[in-house]
């Protein structure tokens, strides 16, 4: 059988166990789920890159999560900018989010570009702030059905100005909604998007100044943000100095996000299983989930079958004290909806 029609076999079977009337969960505590994005692009499917498979997101549900982040390139969903994105990569996309779905968990699509088109920042070339707009067009008219799906704007801007960054994202949410898309939305800041940095004045600007003019006519936005735990918060090191100050960023943000009725997204979080470290992840975890009407929940970093056993996020079902954590992180009160 063709791969293609092999694939659209799996995806009816998939869809036709899906209860007609699943409710979606109510927050999104999860795991980022890699594979899609790794490679050179376009690359080789099953070589290069690879989606998650049904058994990989099924074992992820097991534990009680009820998100998947779900990292992909922009260059292969829509191999030319304005055209059409490609079928087949459409179709694994599909049945990734069809298996977390059948796993009890949304899938947050997240374009894992940092800004970039190719070589093209957005706003240069014809990675237009249109361009950007053009592709969540084509997505959120795909996906506009499906309350399993909610839209990642863009992975860590880090070099471009905030003030051009936000335009961009506005155009790409009125997109959105002007596809009939209803779904959560979820927009980062630019230089990398941190907690510890969203408040401070950089050469870039300041994201808790200018993020403010984000508007979206549908009312059902959050604030994509990160953060790891190591001396300088980049996720590079395994160990975890600044957990304590990584709390007190999350602290503050929940604090700024209350003044300005807004709502975020711990969008990446990570912690190796190195001492004190799981204990620094736990605490965050804690207060994002007590504090739902300023958090829609969190996405731990980093799982997938392709990173190598030595990588210190790599995150497994069932072992280890950093997904201990997780699990009873997912699993704690108040529960999510869409769980008994």
């Amino acid at each position: 059988m063709p791969r293609s029609a092999a694939l659209c076999l799996a995806l009816a079977l998939a869809l036709a166990g899906v209860p007609a009337r699943a409710a979606a969960p109510a927050c999104l505590r999860g795991v980022n789920l890699s594979g899609p994005e790794f490679g050179t692009v376009p690359g080789r499917y099953g070589t290069d890159y690879a989606y998650p498979s049904a058994q990989t997101i099924a074992r992820f549900g097991a534990l009680g999560l009820t998100g998947v982040r779900l990292p992909v390139r922009w260059e292969r969903l829509q191999p030319r900018l304005g055209e059409p994105l490609d079928a087949a990569e459409l179709l694994r996309l599909d049945a990734a989010v069809v298996a977390a779905k059948l796993a009890g968990m949304r899938t947050v699509i997240d374009l894992h570009n940092f800004a970039y088109y190719g070589t093209d920042r957005i706003g240069t070339g014809p990675a237009t702030d249109a361009a950007l707009a053009d592709v969540w067009r084509r997505l959120a008219m795909h996906f506009r059905s499906e309350p399993f799906v909610a839209f990642g704007l863009m992975n860590e801007p880090n070099d471009i100005p905030v003030a051009d960054w936000l335009p961009a994202a506005n155009a790409a949410v009125a997109a959105i909604r002007e596809a009939g898309a209803r779904q959560l939305v979820l927009v980062p800041g630019t230089l990398w998007t941190g907690v510890h940095s969203w408040e401070s004045d950089t050469p870039l600007g300041n994201n808790a100044r200018t993020m403010l003019g984000l508007v979206d006519p549908g009312e059902n936005v959050a604030y994509d943000v990160h953060q790891y735990l190591d001396a300088d918060f980049s996720g590079t090191a395994a160990a975890c100095p600044r957990g304590a100050d990584a709390l007190r960023a999350v602290e503050r943000l929940t604090g700024w996000l209350a003044q300005n009725r807004a709502r975020a997204y711990l969008g990446e979080i990570g912690a190796s299983a190195q001492a004190g470290c799981p204990e620094h992840l736990a605490a965050i975890l804690a207060h994002v989930n007590a504090h739902p009407e300023q958090w829609v929940g969190w996405a731990a970093w980093g799982a997938g079958d392709w990173w190598p056993p030595a990588y210190h996020f790599r995150l497994e079902p069932g072992t280890g004290p950093v997904t201990a954590v997780i699990q009873a992180a997912a699993r704690a009160a108040p529960r999510c909806g869409g769980r008994p």
